[in-house]
């Protein structure tokens, strides 16, 4: 968790974290707030926003004078542009969504580059990497791979552009779909400096790749989450399939 994150959002995340382990079920009352002022060492205030954050997701009650009590249901579905776009998905959520691009260099593509963006070994390609915050407070490393007439656009970009995939949709590039695998992977060096964490430490792991109407790939990401920052709720049925990002605050 990084150093700058709001302490309510550490509250949040283990309420949330508990309530997805099933140690609340549907119905159950959540500790007065007193009480879980005391378990984490902060103001009812603090428990207060915490709580807000749960109501809002739509995880707990809103009654006042009562504990709040856990609801039952799914969490809330992205549209393919939420998913896709850091952006989007913030803004969905009512978070202010930012970005820093940290380096952008022009190399040679590796045979996994490649063989993702569908080019031949050593093509040039553009390697940006960005820390993404939300709220100002930083929650992502995000290392993009583009082909090379993508990543000059990208390259002309401003540093504290919020949105990549807004300005280059602009400039013609569209992505209409893309191919989500999510693991876990450990925090390097750069990590660690950008989101204020250890190097070593686990961090959620989201590789993207990302094509346009023709099937061509634009885009080979991988992008790297503090914990109890997202989650990705999968709901399936015999007609159809979703996959959804959850905002999990820490």
């Amino acid at each position: 968790m990084s150093s700058t994150s709001p302490l309510y959002r550490k509250v949040a995340g283990d309420l949330r974290s508990a309530i997805a382990a099933g140690e609340y079920g549907s119905g159950a009352r959540l500790p007065a707030e007193d009480e879980l002022a005391r378990r984490y060492g902060v103001s009812r205030g603090t428990v207060r926003q915490a709580l807000a954050a749960l109501r809002a997701d739509g995880l707990v009650t809103s009654r006042r004078g009562t504990r709040r009590v856990v609801l039952g249901g799914a969490a809330r579905l992205q549209s393919f542009g939420e998913l896709r776009s850091f952006a989007r998905w913030a803004r969905s959520l009512g978070e202010e969504p930012g970005g820093r691009t940290v380096a952008v260099e022009r190399a040679g593509a590796t045979q996994e580059e490649a063989h993702q963006l569908q080019l031949s070994p050593g093509a040039t390609v553009f390697h940006v990497r960005r820390v993404r915050t939300l709220s100002g407070a930083p929650v992502m490393v995000e290392r993009s791979t583009y082909p090379e007439r993508v990543g000059r656009l990208v390259a002309t970009m401003a540093v504290d552009e919020v949105s990549h995939s807004e300005q280059l949709e602009l400039r013609g590039v569209l992505f209409t779909d893309a191919r989500h695998t999510i693991d876990v992977g450990r925090a390097d060096a750069d990590d660690a400096a950008l989101l204020g964490c250890r190097v070593g430490d686990a961090l959620l792991r989201e590789r993207r790749r990302s094509t346009d109407p023709a099937g061509t790939p634009v885009e080979w990401s991988q992008d790297r989450y503090l914990p109890g920052t997202v989650a990705f709720t999968v709901h399936n049925s015999t007609g159809a399939g979703a996959l959804g990002r959850r905002f999990e605050q820490e």
